[in-house]
């Protein structure tokens, strides 16, 4: 097993893309299961803290170490099988998104969850519950995991398979391959009905393998991954829109939204089913207009959206996206509809490249970002779009809106020009996300808890429902070793 405790060679493992910085002992980088397992039993020992690393393309500090050892999943990186029969994979922690989606497209295989950086690394993915553009249709990575090796923080393995072992109520057991069984209760709160990656995902009679997809490297390292995987679509539509009028470009969301949901409810054959609805405000596509110069100026909002669909369907549901499209105002003759998969390529480009432009921006002038995450019931999302946005209009603060509004899930970027504008967006920030909690929503949808946002996770779930998160993990981690510090601070371990 390699390990590095050379400052300048470990750099890069002290650090997120939300630049939280850390310090640590040593990497160490295993190779294998057996080694990971070792390094468990060597931290117990040694009473070192370990915190598991994937890429570094996270926002919320989850990756980085406050010390102690950090455990590289970097050389855990193979493709262990690729059933196309049965339509799945196994894979390690390591991989790339990149590489896992290059290779499942060419045997004509689809992976739907689709996170901006793909880069970022497949266990990762799993830890964090990552999500992206085909949520909407397809939800988050949790739907495609099939199948878990954990190395627990105890030093003992389990093998866990979707539909094989369910809490009984609030209770559950976890059998390990040396036979030990582990006891242990769920926390007894209410998630919000929404996209959510916020806390420890517990339901009454829940299927156990669900609790650690979304754990952040607190209850086990994940050694190996089982996903399923879906037939290549034989065609897909994709277009960005772009309305003169943000109400126009809500209401086209919105309504795409529910004949989405009409449609996989009727099991409509030629239905308007998106895979993503994807919005841009005039700042985000002011942001973009130096990469994308086809952007036409003087249009409030811009759209994209996906729907797959077989080769047959494809001009029938494309006449019926065009017709909504003119019900709510949108101009086709400026409009991008893909015609290729050059097209189509470039099209996920500009849905993707919003936020590394804002963070290259953030880099660029020395500033420092404050973003939302929050997604509220679809019911509600309108009038917190409009609150939230007035928030950021009154500070005077550069800023720009973006997000999975399919999900009702709201990225607010605030880019503050200095340290009493920083501390003005932290308050609006803090606005927001009780906002959102008060509207039955989450304060984060898709990026997790990490380091960065333990304190607004508290306020969400009040101080006894932290309590009974920390007592469940230290039901699964009595050493207290594994990602302290990801979630709630170790003070609730400590009590």
């Amino acid at each position: 097993m390699i390990v590095k405790t050379d400052n300048a060679q470990i750099q890069s493992y002290l650090v997120d893309a939300a630049n939280y910085k850390g310090f640590c002992e040593a990497v160490y980088f295993p190779e294998n299961e057996n080694e990971v397992m070792e390094l468990v039993r060597f931290a117990i020992r040694e009473k070192k803290k370990i915190t598991v690393a994937g890429n570094g393309t996270g926002l919320t500090g989850a990756r980085v170490p406050e010390g102690g050892i950090v455990l590289a999943t970097d050389k855990l990186n193979g493709i262990i099988e690729l059933n196309e029969a049965e339509k799945y994979a196994v894979v390690q922690p390591g991989m790339l998104m990149s590489d896992f989606k290059k290779l499942t497209e060419e045997k004509k295989l689809f992976y739907p969850p689709d996170p901006t950086e793909q880069n970022c690394f497949l266990g990762a993915t799993v830890a964090t519950n990552a999500s992206g553009a085909k949520t909407f249709k397809y939800g988050a990575t949790r739907n495609f995991v099939l199948g878990l090796n954990v190395i627990l923080p105890d030093g003992e393995k389990v093998v866990l398979e979707r539909g094989r072992q369910f809490a009984n109520g609030f209770n559950f057991t976890l059998k390990t391959e040396s036979g030990k069984n582990i006891n242990c209760k769920l926390p007894d709160y209410k998630m919000p009905e929404t996209k959510h990656a916020a806390g420890y995902y517990c339901k009454e009679n829940m299927d156990v393998i669900d609790l650690f997809i979304g754990s952040e490297g607190t209850l086990g390292i994940i050694t190996q991954i089982k996903l399923k995987l879906l037939e290549k679509p034989g065609s897909l539509l994709s277009a960005v829109v772009f309305f003169e009028h943000e109400n126009d470009a809500l209401d086209f969301i919105t309504e795409a939204r529910n004949k989405s949901y009409e449609t996989r409810k009727n099991m409509t054959e030629l239905g308007l089913d998106a895979m993503g609805l994807e919005y841009f405000d005039k700042n985000s596509l002011d942001f973009l207009r130096e990469d994308f110069s086809q952007i036409p100026s003087g249009y409030e909002a811009a759209v994209w959206f996906e729907q797959d669909c077989t080769t047959g369907e494809y001009e029938s549901i494309l006449e019926k996206w065009i017709t909504l499209l003119r019900k709510h105002n949108a101009n086709p003759d400026v409009s991008w509809i893909a015609e290729s998969e050059t097209d189509r390529k470039k099209f996920h480009e500009f849905r993707h490249a919003i936020s590394s432009k804002v963070n290259e921006f953030i880099n660029k002038n020395n500033l420092r970002k404050v973003g939302t995450d929050t997604a509220v019931p679809d019911k509600n999302f309108i009038d917190f779009y409009f609150y939230s946005k007035r928030l950021a209009m009154e500070s005077g603060i550069k800023f720009v809106i973006y997000g999975h509004f399919g999900n009702s899930h709201l990225h607010l970027n605030l880019l503050p020009a200095n340290d009493a504008q920083f501390r003005k967006a932290k308050f609006i920030y803090k606005q927001i996300l009780n906002k959102a909690v008060e509207l039955e929503g989450t304060i984060s949808a898709e990026h997790g808890i990490g380091k960065l946002k333990r304190e607004y996770l508290l306020e969400m779930f009040g101080e006894e429902n932290i309590r009974k998160m920390a007592r469940l993990k230290k039901c699964i981690d009595p050493y207290l070793i594994l990602g302290i510090g990801n979630l709630f601070e170790e003070k609730y371990l400590l009590e």
